[in-house]
């Protein structure tokens, strides 16, 4: 027996390792996702962001247009005030429709180029911050091409004083006298405010939004408190990385907001700036674009993520 025990081989079934694929390593809910599910998700996001805070925004328009470059001080009742006594309440929604037909096609590019770019730069590599910077950057410079001509249009509305009929009217009149570049005109500024923002404001987003995954793993949602955790995840991450975005680039808002309006180049405006007010007077302003940006981002990215959700719940419950 003891001679038979010890020349029976042993029949359990070895481990095989698994096949070793390093760009997967991390399951990730875009895997199931379609590029148009992300186009979608990004689309009804930005209308919905741009939306909600589009009397702010007129408002924060006025004080980039009323105040003198270099940049003299102008606070948010004296630009409200402005708007009420001379246009009435109803100039903080003008040119709101030109907004949202540019908001949503913009941030469709947005956040599917944003979402393309870190898949393949970042390797699966949650942790890769400057890969989400990078994927920023390329995004906003796709999207800026989108939105830069329905943003020209919505200032002009918003600044008018009532000289355009709508949308359609300042669209034919600004081709008729200035010519298709005239929709471009700010592009480059626009690029340069908003390529260093983004950079900040994904890769903050995103460390944040891991932080607290890791806090609370279940944050991911399935109904009742967890899809509440999770929603207050994404709006607590968006605001973190709008936040400290904003309050980073407030110099870069200052000198290229100056020159959007003005005919002085970005160099003279800097230089003025400083030898009028010093550095300090490149912070100013601080505070009122910070509390501008962290909500808008908090309404973007939980409306953006909550939709993803859903096309990913949409997915599974048909496979």
């Amino acid at each position: 027996m003891a001679t038979e025990a010890a020349t029976t081989p042993d029949l359990r079934p070895i481990p095989q390792p698994p096949d070793f694929h390093p760009t997967v390593l991390i399951p990730s809910q875009n895997d199931k996702l379609r590029f148009w599910h992300l186009m979608v998700a990004g689309s009804i996001a930005g209308s919905v962001e741009h939306m909600a805070m589009f009397p702010v925004d007129t408002i924060k328009t006025h004080m980039q247009t009323i105040r003198s470059c270099p940049i003299k001080p102008v606070g948010i009742t004296q630009a409200f005030r402005s708007i009420i006594k001379t246009e009435g309440p109803s100039a903080l929604y003008r040119g709101i429709w030109a907004m949202g037909l540019g908001a949503g096609p913009a941030h469709a590019v947005y956040f599917s180029f944003y979402e393309v770019s870190k898949k393949y730069l970042s390797g699966g590599n949650p942790n890769n911050s400057l890969a989400h910077a990078v994927s920023g950057v390329f995004a906003t410079v796709a999207s800026d091409a989108v939105f830069t001509p329905m943003d020209m249009v919505k200032q002009r509305l918003q600044i008018g004083n009532g000289m355009y009929g709508g949308v359609w009217d300042c669209v034919k009149r600004v081709m008729r006298e200035e010519g298709f570049g005239a929709f471009y005109a700010s592009y480059r500024t626009t690029v340069l405010m908003n390529a260093p923002f983004t950079a900040v404001h994904f890769a903050t987003y995103e460390a944040v939004k891991r932080g607290l995954r890791e806090i609370s793993p279940e944050y991911v949602g399935g109904g009742g408190e967890e899809e509440e955790e999770g929603l207050l995840v994404y709006a607590t991450a968006g605001a973190a990385g709008g936040g400290l975005a904003a309050v980073l680039t407030t110099p870069l808002d200052g000198v290229c907001g100056c020159d959007r309006f003005k005919s002085s180049s970005i160099g003279e405006v800097f230089r003025t700036i400083i030898k009028k007010d010093g550095y300090r007077g490149l912070a100013r302003g601080w505070l009122p674009r910070m509390l501008f940006h962290a909500p808008a981002a908090a309404i973007c990215w939980s409306t953006y993520e909550t939709v993803k959700s859903f096309f990913h719940d949409v997915n599974g419950a048909a496979a």
